[in-house]
């Protein structure tokens, strides 16, 4: 429980670091495109002044700072309007048609929307007469004025592409620990089984009619076949048809005898055999987790319910319990290492479960329901043969 809080808590430090780089990032370059706004405006006066001067000017102007001025301009685009509205100039505009009788009426309606925009500056020549400066950003404004949400874009891709990395790094780690663990616990098994299998063989004819042998000897098997689960882990194990109700009717049986009398196991299935690919004993393995940790939650005393069916593109396999229930909020976090609601135990079951049903068995495990007090419900998804 502490391990999956701090790795939220790390989730959130990292989201609101990258949120307050975000916005300090667009907060500096939205200043920075308003000083160079302003700038540019500043530009267009004195290049309204150069208009004015152009259009008045006489022997004593000096047209060379003029024309300098005027022709100096070669990136923020400029439309002249004369007071009548006709367009007597314009520089800097990428027109979108060639066509002579098109271009008046595209330079005039651009002119209005940057009238419209306030970006405007109107020249007195005399008491009937004026010109309107029309100006826009130029086009290196606008690029900049893009490029922190291109720069924001970049440096998203590479997080996310960094973290996925990341978290394949360590889920191939994570699998390596367990296939390590995995084969290493079936081969420190075997040794022990091997020996408990020779000494019931021969209590087993040294006490022919002792009754509890027998059990023994049940029990010697089931350390066989746990130690042969182990085994498999991290194998490619190949799943065959299965009848499924006879792989859950096993572990029925199997849990029955080894749990209390106040808890009662009910099953609901088909008569006709429903048969999906599986490798039986991950299989069981994985109901009986399920089946453990309803026990669990019910604190040793309710009901649980298994429930198969077949749906149009899937086969179904729903566990249910009356125990202490999920909080909507662990729907998820159930199933990773490391979490546990209980005192003891390392809160390896269900993520056990769900790398058996989706990396062996190509399906999905999850929380259908689930209510404080009331129970939940695990439902298996399995692809029909």
């Amino acid at each position: 429980m502490q391990w999956t809080d701090q790795l939220r808590q790390v989730k959130i430090l990292l989201s609101c670091a990258a949120i307050i780089i975000c916005a300090l990032s667009l907060t500096w370059s939205h200043f920075l495109v308003s000083d160079l706004s302003d700038e540019e405006h500043r530009k267009m006066e004195v290049w309204a002044e150069a208009m004015r001067s152009l259009d008045s000017a006489d022997e004593n102007t000096d047209m060379s700072l003029v024309l300098k001025v005027i022709n100096g301009n070669h990136t923020i685009p400029v439309i002249v309007l004369n007071a009548d509205g006709s367009v007597q100039t314009y520089r800097n505009l990428e027109l979108h048609t060639d066509a002579p009788e098109k271009v008046d009426q595209e330079v005039r309606r651009r002119a209005e929307k940057m009238k419209g925009e306030g970006n405007c500056i109107r020249i007195d020549l005399d008491e009937n007469d004026f010109m309107e400066i029309c100006y826009d950003e130029s086009s290196l404004l606008k690029r900049l004025a893009r490029y922190p949400y291109i720069q924001l874009g970049i440096v998203l891709i590479f997080a996310v592409v960094a973290i996925f990395a990341l978290l394949s790094s360590k889920r191939a780690e994570q699998n390596k620990v367990w296939v390590g663990l995995s084969k290493e616990t079936a081969h420190q098994l075997g040794t022990p089984i091997s020996s408990l299998m020779a000494w019931t063989e021969v209590l087993r004819e040294t006490y022919p009619q002792d009754e509890l042998i027998p059990e023994m000897g049940k029990d010697v098997h089931r350390l066989q076949i746990i130690a042969e689960r182990f085994s498999k882990i991290g194998s490619l194990p190949e799943p065959k048809p299965e009848n499924l109700n006879e792989v859950v009717g096993h572990v029925v049986d199997y849990i029955g005898r080894r749990t209390s009398n106040r808890v009662s196991i009910t099953t609901h299935m088909p008569e006709q055999p429903l048969y999906a690919n599986l490798s039986s004993q991950l299989f069981e393995w994985v109901i009986e987790n399920l089946c453990k940790n309803a026990v669990d939650a019910m604190d040793g005393q309710g009901s649980i319910t298994i429930t198969t069916f077949e749906e149009p593109q899937r086969i179904v396999v729903e566990v249910s319990d009356t125990g202490k229930g999920i909080a909507k909020s662990n729907f998820n976090d159930v199933f990773l290492p490391g979490f546990t609601t209980k005192q003891r135990g390392w809160g390896l079951g269900l993520s056990l479960a769900k790398r058996i049903v989706e990396d062996y068995h190509r399906g999905r495990i999850f929380v259908k329901t689930s209510e404080i007090g009331k129970g939940t419900t695990f439902r298996i998804e399995l692809r029909k043969n």
